[in-house]
Order: C-alpha cells, then structure tokens, then sequence
C-alpha cells in the first residue's frame, strides 16, 4: 500500500472464530486504522479522539445510499466488461463466413483470451493493487479506457492474429484492470450480506449475456464488424466512464490495515487446496453447454438459426436470479451446502433433462435449470472466501487477505476455462456414441454431455470432504 510518509504497519490481532462465522467478513476489511510501530497511536498524527470521529463519520456498510450506488456501478461494470466476451460467439460465427477472416484457423483463440486472461490475471492485479492502494481509486477509468482503445484497434485489423492481440489480449487486460477495484472495495462496503451484494453483480454478466448477442448480432449484420467494433467501443466507455466515480473505497486509504497480499501461505492450507481443486475442475466443464448447445439444437432437432440461439439466452437469463438467490443463500448458510444446491441441481439437469432430451422444449427446460444452478456455482466464492478466513484464523496462519482468496479462485476458474476448449474438441470429434444409444447420448454429443456431468458432479466434492471432516 502506498504511503504519504515512512510507517510500519502493525497487524490487528485475529478476530476470534465466533465472530467470523456469525458474518463478519474479512480481518483485514473493518473499520481497521493504522497504527505505528509502538501501536501506541494512529498514524498522519491523529489523536485517538480524531479517529474515532473519522471512522463513526464513514458510510454504512451493508446498505445506505453510497453502498447501493457502488453496488449499482459494480453491477453495470461487471455486465458491460465481462459481457462482451461471453457474447464472442456471434463474432466468431461471423469472423467465420466472412472476408477477410473466413478460412483462417485459431478463430476461437479470441474469445479463449479474452475470458481467460481476465480470469488467470486476477490475483496479479488484486495484489498490485493492494500494494499500491493509493492508485486503485483511479483503476476503473484507466482500465476502461484501455479495453475500449483495445476494441477500436480490433477494428482495424486484417488476420486472426492481430483480432488475438487487441480484442483477445489487450481488451482481458483492460478489463481486469477495470473490473478488480470492486472486488477489492466489495469486502469495505459489504459484510453481513456479502454473498448477496456478489450475486446481484455476478448476475450482470447473465444480463449482458441476453441482450449483447441480440445486438451485436443485428449490428454485424447491418454495418459489419469494423463498424460494430468502433461503434460498441465508442459507447461502452460513454456507459462506464461515469460509473467509475462510483466505484470507491469506504475507508480512507491511510487507516485500512491489509494482509501482505503476496503472502499466499493460505495457498497451502488443505481447506483452499479442497476448494480449489473441486473449482478448476467444475470449471472445465461447466462453459461447454455455452459453446455446443446452439450446435446441438440443430443437429438434433433442426432448430433455425434463432431458436437454437435460445438455448443460450435461456441459460444466462436464469443465471440472473440464480446468482442473486444463491448470494442470499450463502450469508445464511455454509458454502459447503450451498455448493451441494448447485452441485445437484446442475447434475440432474445435465443427465437426465440433456441427455434425455428428446424435444426442443425439453432441452430449454434443461438449459433454465443448468443457468440456475450451474450458473450460480461462483456465488458460492464469498462463502469459500469466509472459510478460508476462519481456518487460518484456526491454524494461526495469520490475517488472509479474502480479495487474494477471490484472485486464485478466479484463476482456477481461467484454468478450466482455457483446458476446456481443446478438451471439448477431442470429445466431440468424429461424433462419438452417435446412433448407438438413445437420445441426446446417441447424438453424437453423448461424451460432451457425460463429461459436463461428471464435472459438474466432481464440482461438489467439498460437501464430501465437510462430511468426511477434512474441511
């Protein structure tokens, strides 16, 4: 963290395990002020009066206009940043057909960077950030500015290659740098209803899923891509610039106490490696219905063009309410039965409404169910967040910083996301079990549909170690 003068920052003892799980959020995010090294005074000179009245003159936290405003920016942030590259889809299909890009490979290496990038970026961002808290105030703008320079510049370009470099490579980094200040001030403005405050702004990138290939679909129709591009670019910055005036810390800077951020000791604990590893797997196959399920709508029902772009729209509008409703669940109720929902719901969905649909009805039955449970499965991180929290409190690991906790499960989730596309190709090739067994297992999608399944099974096993007494 960035100081006016030369200080030493002293940790605040550990809060005791019965206040972290009735909400309390995070040690390092109270209403936390700095003291020197003595421990005998505030720092910047302040009397122990004075900081008193600083810190009782600070906003509310889990309400209160400033709250709901910042949650509002975080919502429209997060629809806006990550909604673009959930609605690459339409691009690709175009870049496809179209001059000058139609023919050339690696197409689908775009949308591949720009997800995972933003993903796997996550902790190096939050933890520069954390280091330099001085400048994060002023991350959203210059973040926004980049992304949106990024999508210009793709605009001009002629290979594959150059679509990789801006809309891939340049726009993740804008985006992350943009988007990580409100995972970072979500812990100051939000405690007792902070798996909620996650839900609703997650469920933005539902939203933007259902709206943005609508439009982007009917623009590259209409004006092309290069004129898409600057056009999209132009008003995403109009959209988000002001918003970021919104994104802001509740706590001044100067009197926030924080954890090393790059001290990932927490990384070892066999609670995180628990959580993580049932995370990176659910991710390799939860993004795979997104990708085949227009696909497979035509090849097993002959759905036009619209109707199999259904499939898609239904899964995201359901992941709206079921990333709010999941938040709710999980200020209420341990991650690990929260994950069990998800974990159920997503696999009975996948087994028994996909892989035996025999119409299309049925197979948006499935894509309502997967889009609420599946969909919701991240909501479930402030609940990890807290856990993490509360066994290093137990383990005398010391403070954990639960922004870092997010940037890790963030990038186990980029992990799956990228080992999932060149997964996904190899079980589909050649149409494996087509016409050998009934319904959807006998499309020729059947292994595709197993693997999700299965992953999404395996995504709940810290319910099984919670039991098991592991975690």
């Amino acid at each position: 963290m960035a100081q006016a003068a030369a200080i030493e920052l002293t940790e605040l003892p550990n809060p005791r395990f019965d206040e972290l799980t009735e909400g309390s959020a995070a040690p390092s995010c109270d209403d936390a002020v700095a003291t020197n090294g003595s421990g005998d005074s505030p720092v910047n000179g302040l009397s122990e009066g004075e900081s008193e009245r600083q810190i009782s003159s600070l906003p509310p936290v889990d309400g209160g206009k400033d709250a709901w405003l910042f949650l509002a920016a975080c919502f429209a942030v997060e629809a806006l940043v990550w909604g673009f590259p959930f609605s690459f889809g339409v691009f690709q299909e175009y870049y496809s057909t179209h001059e000058p890009f139609a023919g050339q490979p690696n197409i689908a290496v775009v949308g591949t960077c720009a997800m995972g990038i933003m993903y796997l970026t996550a902790p190096l961002i939050l933890g520069t950030a954390r280091m330099f808290g001085r400048w994060t105030r002023w991350m959203p703008m210059f973040g926004l500015f980049f992304m949106c320079l990024a999508l210009a510049l793709s605009s001009f370009s002629q290979t594959v290659p150059h679509l990789i470099v801006t809309q891939g490579i340049f726009y993740a980094i804008g985006g992350g740098i943009a988007y990580c200040p409100c995972i970072l001030y979500m812990d100051e403005w939000f405690v007792n209803r902070k798996g909620l405050a996650y839900g609703i702004m997650w469920s933005g990138t539902g939203l933007a899923g259902v709206v943005l290939p609508l439009m982007m679909e009917s623009l590259l129709a209409s004006i092309g891509f290069r004129s898409t591009l600057r056009l999209w670019s132009g008003l995403l910055f109009l959209l988000t610039a002001p918003l970021s005036v919104f994104i802001k810390p509740r706590l001044p800077v100067s009197s926030t106490v924080h954890a090393k951020p790059f001290n990932l000791r927490f990384m070892l604990m066999p609670s995180f490696v628990m959580y993580q590893a049932a995370n990176i797997i659910e991710a390799t196959g939860f993004f795979l219905p997104g990708i085949y399920l227009p696909m497979y709508a035509r090849s097993a029902f002959g759905a036009q063009s619209y109707a199999s772009a259904t499939t898609v729209l239904l899964i995201n509008v359901a992941s709206v309410f079921g990333c709010v409703a999941m938040g709710w669940f999980t200020d209420r109720f341990h991650v690990t039965t929260c994950i069990l929902l998800s974990t159920i719901g997503a696999t009975l969905g996948i087994f028994l409404l996909w892989g035996l649909s025999a119409s299309l009805p049925m197979l948006y039955a499935f894509c309502v169910v997967y889009g609420l449970f599946a969909g919701s499965f991240t909501s479930c991180w402030p609940g990890i967040m807290k856990d993490v929290l509360v066994s290093s409190d137990r383990e005398r690991h010391g403070i954990v910083d639960p922004s870092m906790v997010f940037g890790w499960l963030a990038a186990g989730r980029g992990i799956g996301n990228i080992v999932s596309g060149p997964l996904s190709e190899s079980l589909a090739r050649g149409l494996p079990w087509q016409g050998q067994a009934g319904f959807g297992y006998g499309s020729g999608y059947g292994s595709l549909i197993v693997f999700t399944g299965v992953t999404a099974l395996l995504g709940g096993g810290s319910w099984v170690w919670k039991r098991l007494g592991l975690l």
